[in-house]
């Protein structure tokens, strides 16, 4: 009886604490994005106040007025979507086609290619932004949606990560589309893609979150206001001396407005493709 008893506390105890960290870790998540609802609402000397006001005193709905009026957000609505989606067409077409050569396919040199992806995946991604940006400048192609997709059009990552996707799947499966009369282009897009549905959807969700974030290679190649992103207009509202951190702040809720709709409208299509790529 004693032992059931200390088994009952012991089990108690475990799970208090595991809410208790789950808990903690969750208020620390979502702590800033609550203070940047909160500031976007307060006036510029509130939220610079030391020590910091938590509440405003009063609502300033104007500061969404203000961010959109020194916006362009339809355009950078619109740019952003736009880069969004070619960056995840071209990483899920092009990678899928080069992960199943590198895993299925042999032919010369096919090592060294790979090394070459693998060695572009660990260098920085800050060093290709010179030579990247004097490529699309020559072109002619600089505040352009084409310059804002330009270092998306080939994903290392996507390489790597869909290559291993399909050394999962079974050479057996190939053979026998072989033997049913699939050449090896139909073998690929009517057999072995389909296969890898969840990885390409993980590839996805990666690289669309990647691209909307992306800051750097936008500010760079795209000088004109009206032909930035999301990120990269909002750096704009960021003055040389001061800022108006609740202007900003109001900025930033309507840029991140359109992720956390879609992220709520594929929640299950989020969950199921990061899940299932980490089971792999």
């Amino acid at each position: 009886m004693k032992n059931t008893n200390s088994l009952k506390r012991s089990y108690m105890i475990n799970k208090a604490l595991t809410y208790f960290f789950l808990i903690l870790g969750a208020v620390i998540m979502i702590f800033p994005f609550l203070w940047m609802i909160l500031t976007s609402s307060k006036t510029v000397p509130e939220s610079m106040l030391i020590p910091p006001t938590f509440f405003p005193k009063q609502l300033m709905l104007d500061n969404f007025k203000e961010a959109i009026a020194s916006l362009p957000f339809a355009n950078l609505y619109w740019n952003t979507i736009l880069m969004v989606f070619f960056r995840v067409v071209c990483a899920v077409l092009f990678s899928s086609m080069a992960g199943y050569a590198f895993a299925k396919l042999k032919f010369r040199g096919k090592n060294i290619l790979f090394g070459i992806v693998l060695i572009q995946m660990s260098l920085p991604s800050q060093i290709f932004i010179i030579p990247q940006y004097q490529m699309v400048a020559k072109m002619g192609m600089a505040n352009t949606i084409f310059a804002l997709v330009f270092p998306g059009l080939v994903s290392a990552f996507g390489v790597f990560f869909l290559r291993q996707a399909y050394m999962s799947i079974p050479d057996e499966v190939g053979e026998a589309a072989y033997l049913d009369g699939c050449n090896q282009w139909q073998t690929f897009y009517k057999i072995m893609f389909p296969l890898t549905g969840t990885s390409v959807a993980a590839l996805t969700i990666f690289t669309a979150v990647f691209a909307y974030g992306d800051l750097m290679w936008p500010l760079v190649v795209n000088s004109d206001l009206k032909m930035m992103t999301l990120s990269s207009g909002l750096s704009t509202l960021r003055g040389q001396f001061t800022t108006n951190f609740p202007v900003l702040m109001a900025g930033s809720l309507l840029a991140m407005l359109p992720m956390v709709v879609l992220y709520l409208i594929f929640q299950r299509q989020f969950v199921e493709g990061i899940a299932g790529t980490g089971g792999k």
